[in-house]
């Protein structure tokens, strides 16, 4: 029998993509993968090469609730005695998390077994719960070439392998990037589950672009799905050709068109502007936890690759404003291309399956 790793990830595309990336690059090397996450990850787990899916209890509560930490830590502790169960008969040879609180019972059953594990932060800053595992597991990988809130012992020993990829993704890297000549195509993402803001404030901006240039425009828009119809209309009113949707899952295809993307700064989204080399404006969420988007968002603008506009200084003129800056002027949306292409990782996902293999021969 080929050898078995159970892939714990949370529920949100930003932990699933990369964790499914990993998952093809063992497949394609003869290993079995058991797939751990919860109802939220089955969403994005469509095409997860899992011979199976364990779902573990799991459960997170605020610092300030005591009896709500309490609760938590029951539930993470049922998960812990499923995971146990599961190994048994599984008999995993590495167990690797990408991050959750899905991901911790996994984790921890696979420890106090003794098994080989790995954590792999796609963030520039290492999440919670990849931080209380990190002293613990046998290897810690990250995407970053900083690791904020990481101990120095940690940040010591981190590999940084960028973050894994989706094969239609990795494949843009070889594709050069062509600077727009008559049609504009500009592509607005926010993250897997969208993003209220930027799907009610890109409409509008876009409507107060030059009416030559909404001419030539063709807008492929992610967005809530209650934003929807509201954002059809604008473009309708502007006379812009759009395409507004919930989610792409192609999103090889849309990167692959586009000439300007506007979106959040979440892990998934840079890497992949990073390895497609495509300009953007990115907008980082304010809220993300220990503003970890800022700190992604970062690497690419100080690659010339992004233009940043963070939430409180972001308006409808500021965003129209910087979208009319760089739509008309392809030589520098090619320059940010190449920005963006200089600190792109296409090979993440296989080295990190090398890391992989190498704990679990240990």
């Amino acid at each position: 029998m080929s050898k078995l790793a159970v892939v714990a990830a949370g529920g949100t595309g930003g932990h699933l993509f990369p964790a499914q990336a990993l998952s093809e690059a063992l497949s394609a090397r003869g290993w079995r993968v058991v797939l751990a996450t919860d109802e939220r990850g089955a969403l994005y787990a469509d095409k997860f090469p899992a011979e199976e899916r364990l779902a573990l209890s799991a459960a997170t509560a605020k610092a300030s609730d005591p009896v709500g930490m309490v609760r938590a830590g029951l539930v993470v502790l049922q998960g812990v005695m499923q995971a146990r169960a599961a190994f048994k008969r599984l008999n995993p040879s590495v167990v690797v998390g990408f991050g959750g609180y899905p991901a911790l019972p996994a984790l921890l059953g696979g420890l106090s077994q003794g098994r080989p594990t790995v954590i792999h932060e796609q963030n520039a800053v290492l999440g919670r719960v990849n931080r209380f595992l990190a002293s613990r597991v046998t290897e810690v990988a990250c995407a970053f070439p900083i690791l904020e809130k990481a101990p120095p012992a940690v940040k010591a020993r981190a590999h940084v392998v960028g973050n894994p990829v989706r094969p239609p993704v990795r494949a843009l890297f070889e594709i050069p990037y062509l600077p727009p000549e008559v049609q504009l195509r500009l592509l607005v993402t926010g993250g897997s589950q969208g993003a209220r803001l930027l799907s009610e404030l890109i409409p509008e901006a876009v409507a107060k672009l030059p009416e030559e240039m909404r001419g030539r425009l063709k807008v492929f828009q992610q967005a809530r799905p209650e934003s929807m119809e509201q954002a059809r209309k604008t473009y309708r009113n502007a006379m812009v050709d759009c395409e507004v949707a919930p989610f792409f899952r192609d999103m090889a295809g849309y990167l692959r068109q586009a000439h300007l993307v506007v979106g959040r700064s979440g892990a998934s989204t840079c890497t992949e502007l990073a390895v497609a080399g495509r300009p953007s404006i990115l907008v980082p969420l304010k809220i993300a936890a220990d503003d970890h988007q800022r700190f992604n968002a970062r690497l690419l603008e100080e690659a010339g690759g992004a233009a940043v506009c963070l939430e409180d200084e972001l308006t409808v003129d500021a965003m129209a404003g910087a979208l009319n800056a760089l739509l008309k002027n392809p030589e520098r949306l090619a320059r940010m291309a190449d920005g963006a292409r200089s600190v792109a990782r296409p090979d993440a996902a296989e080295d990190l399956a090398d890391l992989v293999e190498r704990t679990a021969g240990r």
